[in-house]
């Protein structure tokens, strides 16, 4: 019984819920992230596509036992290699999805739509779309956008258009490194063609692939560059409401200017991961690579002062 929880447990797959933290862009960057209730409906969603999700791998698992058998690394799923049976995950899925859209309902009407949407795509993806190339990008990048909408759907509260920009380019950028790391990694296994894995990935060359990901992460660089000349401040300073009579002061006050070095950085080491292979989880690269994960922990800490600590 322990070995079957435990192989459920691994094929919802719960490192991919760091992906659902994009949820909390809304009420983190809006200066609400103290306020009790608006934080409460961004946790509950938090669990409830966290519980979609692994809805959707379970299944996408399922329909891609045969491939992940041939496959250097996903043969070890747990579905792939027999210690899920497959009517037990399909079980185990279609509970995820009760629960996870149970979740979204309570959470509120608006949030239940984005729930839908969510899982739809999700569900389309792992049944068509992940076979179309392009297509498959923007199907991955989609989903990235529907969590920081559902955000917004959860708290009332709506972010700056250069920071959905930035969001948008950003998650373009994390799904054709994805594709390109994965291209990478099967081209430098020898054990099997790009088609027998993925058959979208016999349409990408590495050409195309290094294009599309360095007009995205100049695009994610530039939105975010914009958001943090553009965006207004949140006045939700907690610790030096009036830093202005011992700071000197930016004209309106652009201290987000501040956090760009750590997005320039985090922009140029996933770059580099990706050409290395490494770059087919980007979850899994965020909190296995130092370099990175001290990244994101500083500029985190960064954004985190600046709206919570002077307020913009």
């Amino acid at each position: 019984m322990g070995e079957l929880l435990y192989a459920i447990l691994k094929a919802a797959r719960p490192r991919q819920w760091l992906k659902n933290v994009a949820l909390f862009t809304t009420v983190f960057f809006t200066g609400q992230l103290f306020h009790e209730s608006l934080f409460i409906s961004s946790l509950f969603g938090f669990f409830a596509f966290c519980f979609l999700a692994s809805s959707n791998y379970i299944l996408n698992d399922v329909l891609d036992a045969p491939a992940d058998r041939r496959h250097p690394f996903k043969k070890f799923r747990p579905i792939a290699s027999g210690k899920l049976p497959i009517k037990i995950a399909l079980l185990t899925s279609l509970l995820f999805l009760i629960i996870g859209l149970g979740i979204a309902y309570a959470v509120g009407p608006s949030f239940f739509i984005f729930g839908l949407m969510f899982i739809g795509l999700q569900y389309l993806y792992s049944l068509i779309l992940k076979h179309i190339s392009v297509v498959d990008i923007i199907a991955i990048t989609t989903g990235y956008v529907l969590r920081v909408y559902a955000g917004e759907a959860a708290t009332g509260y709506h972010i700056s258009i250069w920071l959905a920009l930035a969001a948008l380019s950003l998650a373009l950028f994390l799904a054709i490194g994805k594709r390109r790391a994965e291209l990478t990694l099967i081209q430098g296994s020898g054990a099997m063609a790009p088609k027998d894995t993925r058959a979208s990935l016999s349409h990408y060359s590495e050409k195309l692939l290094d294009a599309y990901t360095s007009m995205f992460a100049t695009s994610t660089f530039i939105s975010y560059t914009y958001f943090t000349f553009l965006e207004r401040p949140s006045n939700q300073g907690l610790f030096f409401k009036n830093y202005g009579e011992f700071v000197t002061d930016i004209p309106d006050r652009k201290w987000m200017m501040v956090s760009l070095p750590f997005i320039l950085y985090g922009i140029m080491r996933y770059m580099q991961l990706i050409y290395h292979g490494k770059g087919e989880s980007p979850e899994q690269v965020l909190t296995t690579d130092l370099p990175l994960l001290t990244t994101v922990i500083l500029w985190g800490a960064t954004a985190f002062f600046v709206i919570y600590g002077i307020g913009g």
